[in-house]
């Protein structure tokens, strides 16, 4: 019998095999359906094609590392997205209807598996907390903590940041950043990669408030001077730093496992702390 699988390959006119339309062709009539929390993992990973089928490659800030969702993990996703859980969407978030309050909306990107994002927004009832994290069980170990928290004033993101900030956010509606120990991509060849971009910022500022703040930490003192120099070149940015470089770590900056392991190997961390005008 003749199945997908056999069939010819089809070419474009121009002679090109069209990969995104044989991929779609051979694709099994009948298959298992996935879970809620298997579904946000393909959605991360989906790939991109242009118009032609052509794959288009994008630089990212981020790797996708898709470890293995525990059972704890994908109940939790799949029990709480409808209460926690954001999807993207092209057009922008409407915080006021999410959170049932109008305090102010501090966004975490890249939050790891959760657990002092969860601490901050327990300790801050009066602001609302949206973290971005591209690990599925991350964001499945988040939310697990959260409802073991009774924490109400978080709802988490499993997609691409940059998408997120350039789409689903309104221009000032945001009170502040956080970005803790991002990817340093530590190699000259990679530093492309690294999230923190003149092009990164010039959008951030559009969607931040008068008087909102920008928070980094890093362990990779390379980065930390790398953050220091694109944040400086923004004359409406203000840094708190008596002197004009880096804070000390401040108490209401939760000390995470991997920051008390950095400690103890005799590794340092710097965080900055700028003030929008």
């Amino acid at each position: 019998m003749e199945t997908a699988y056999n069939q010819p390959l089809k070419f474009s006119a121009d002679n090109n095999f069209n990969f995104k339309e044989f991929m779609l062709e051979t694709q099994p009539e009948h298959s298992i359906q996935p879970t809620f929390a298997d579904q946000k993992r393909k959605t991360v990973e989906a790939a991109e094609f242009t118009e032609d089928g052509r794959y288009k490659r994008k630089v990212r800030s981020f790797v996708l590392r898709t470890g293995r969702l525990s059972d704890y993990q994908k109940n939790a996703m799949n029990q709480n997205w409808a209460a926690l859980g954001l999807d993207y969407q092209p057009q922008p978030f409407d915080f006021n209807a999410i959170y049932g309050n109008d305090n102010p909306v501090i966004l975490e990107i890249g939050f790891g598996m959760g657990s002092s994002l969860v601490e901050m927004a327990a300790q801050n009832p009066d602001k609302n907390y949206l973290g971005i994290e591209v690990h599925t069980p991350g964001v499945g170990a988040c939310i697990a903590y959260a409802v073991e928290k009774g924490v109400t004033n978080l709802r988490v993101i499993c997609h691409d940041a940059t998408e997120i900030l350039r789409d689903s956010i309104a221009d000032q509606s945001l009170g502040g950043l956080q970005l803790f120990f991002p990817d340093p991509w530590h190699k000259a060849r990679h530093h492309k990669r690294r999230i923190v971009q003149p092009h990164f910022i010039d959008r951030l500022l559009n969607k931040l408030q008068a008087g909102a703040f920008i928070h980094m930490a890093t362990d990779w003192q390379n980065y930390a001077e790398h953050m220091l120099d694109v944040l400086q070149q923004y004359p409406q940015l203000r840094n708190t730093s008596d002197t004009n470089d880096y804070i000390p770590r401040p108490d209401f900056r939760p000390l995470t496992k991997f920051e008390q392991r950095g400690h103890r190997l005799g590794h340092g961390v710097w965080d900055l702390y700028f003030i929008k005008s």
